[in-house]
């Protein structure tokens, strides 16, 4: 693949892996366990939230009843 390509974009492509690759390790340093734990509490603080605020609007929502049986009658023809 290094015969076919022009020097120049050889080491561009070196330096996107070299950047691509740090990135990648950046997220292991030590004290990173830190930041990925307040990630995740926060997303289940917010998943919990939701659920709290589905749940209120459930209770709140008065709840569908079928009409009574003669209400679903026509009613006579005098």
């Amino acid at each position: 693949m290094n015969d076919e390509l022009d020097p120049k974009e050889v080491a561009r492509i070196r330096r996107r892996d070299r950047d691509a690759e740090a990135e990648a390790r950046a997220l292991m340093r030590p004290g990173m366990g830190k930041v990925f734990k307040q990630i995740l509490d926060t997303q289940a603080e917010a998943a919990k939230a939701a659920e709290a605020a589905r749940a209120a609007k459930a209770a709140k929502a008065p709840k569908a009843t079928r009409p009574a049986a003669k209400r679903l009658r026509p009613k006579p023809k005098a």
